[in-house]
């Protein structure tokens, strides 16, 4: 069982960012999972959660192999209490808003860019400069709709929504973009030094913080009257 006494507040709420987007409630009632392809990264959570449950492995839509790990537990407490605050069994269309106190936004922010988010880099073809961008996916319209509310108040940055349905598919995914100049200004308070997070998106966001070319406040990313020119 997790003991909320023994965990820090800003370790919890990263871990139901994780739990949102890469995890589920088990429709028993008890059961709740963790899905990861970073089978060690798992084994992080697991202690940090005080548990100490078997890592499993598990196969992924039609393909047999057993890629990605998973970790399950059962607590019908911590299970009551993910209810309490916006999460449901058979959560992938119908979640909405999540009661997340606003000094552990960045935390559970993070746990949702370390779930189904990615932080992205290119090089611009017609002027050369490096890109960053960030975001996240989602197949529930309300919840990613709320996310980027807030985390465009919280940050005081600027995102867009995009919707996109696949061939042969019924429900459209939607995907939450952050540019540039708003994905520095929000991993600078996500990725803290000694904050809970997949070490492969923690050294790229490093890269994006340290990367030194333009930075434009073009469409006023992030609030107008923002700053704009090279970032040292």
């Amino acid at each position: 069982m997790v003991d909320f006494r023994n965990i820090k507040q800003e370790h919890l709420w990263y871990i139901i960012g994780l739990i949102v987007t890469d995890g589920n409630l088990s429709r028993d009632g008890r059961h709740i999972n963790i899905t990861s392809k970073d089978r060690e990264y798992l084994f992080l959570v697991r202690d940090v959660l005080g548990l100490h449950s078997i890592i499993g492995r598990k196969a992924s839509g039609t393909v047999k192999e057993k890629k990605y790990s998973t970790l399950q537990f059962s607590d019908v407490a911590f299970y009551e209490y993910l209810k309490s605050i916006g999460l449901s069994p058979r959560k992938s269309l119908t979640l909405g808003s999540i009661a997340v106190p606003q000094k552990y936004f960045p935390d559970f922010f993070r746990g949702v860019v370390d779930g189904d988010g990615c932080i992205s880099t290119w090089i611009h073809k017609t002027n050369g400069y490096r890109q960053w961008s960030l975001f996240i996916v989602s197949a529930a319209p309300i919840f990613i709709y709320w996310l980027k509310l807030t985390a465009e108040d919280y940050f005081k940055v600027r995102g867009r929504l995009y919707t996109s349905l696949s061939k042969g598919t019924k429900n459209p995914m939607h995907r939450l973009k952050f540019g540039k100049l708003a994905t520095k200004v929000i991993i600078n308070q996500t990725y803290y030094d000694g904050s809970l997070c997949l070490e492969r998106k923690n050294l790229k966001s490093r890269r994006c913080l340290l990367d030194p070319s333009l930075m434009v406040n073009y469409g006023g990313v992030i609030g107008p009257g923002a700053a704009t020119g090279r970032q040292d």
